[in-house]
């Protein structure tokens, strides 16, 4: 690879990753790098006690994003879910307080994230893995806000 081919691919890789903000993705970051996630939105009492029961499989970079209203202690549970799933948990500001890996299909065993949730991001089981993520990494998406760690952008009409 010429130089300049190089140096452009790095400032590309380089650039903030506001440019993927969109209501069905998240982006999560890290040391190891960032993967974006499409994911659908539980930002209701009835899409939350849902999530994703008796969903039979789902795409490797899909997932769902439960949003709460305010910062609290959350709890889960695999009641009538058919796959394995990995549940990081969020800050107000995206930062990632804890995950749980490969939680079992079926299990009525609660998974507690912990206090200080606002969003938590279901994926497939062992992803989060062999991703390399771990807590202290960072999620981003417009239910963030303003003041998240990694802001979505709003794009203007130039």
């Amino acid at each position: 690879m010429k130089v300049g081919a190089l140096v452009a691919f790095c400032l590309c890789v380089a650039q903030p990753v506001w440019a993927v903000c969109a209501d069905d993705k998240v982006t999560v970051s890290g040391d190891w790098g960032q993967a974006t996630f499409t994911v659908e939105v539980a930002d209701d009492p009835q899409e939350r006690s849902r999530g994703l029961m008796f969903v039979e499989e789902m795409p490797t970079l899909s997932g769902m994003l439960f949003v709460y209203e305010e910062p609290q202690a959350v709890s889960f549970w695999m009641k009538n879910t058919l796959i394995p799933l990995d549940m990081l948990f969020a800050s107000p500001v995206g930062e990632i307080l804890a995950i749980h890996e490969n939680a079992v299909p079926g299990d009525l065993t609660p998974i507690p994230g912990g206090d200080g949730v606002q969003m938590v991001l279901e994926i497939n089981g062992g992803l989060a893995n062999r991703l390399g993520m771990d807590v202290g990494d960072v999620m981003q998406h417009p239910s963030f806000g303003a003041e998240a760690i990694l802001p979505c952008i709003e794009k203007t009409d130039s």
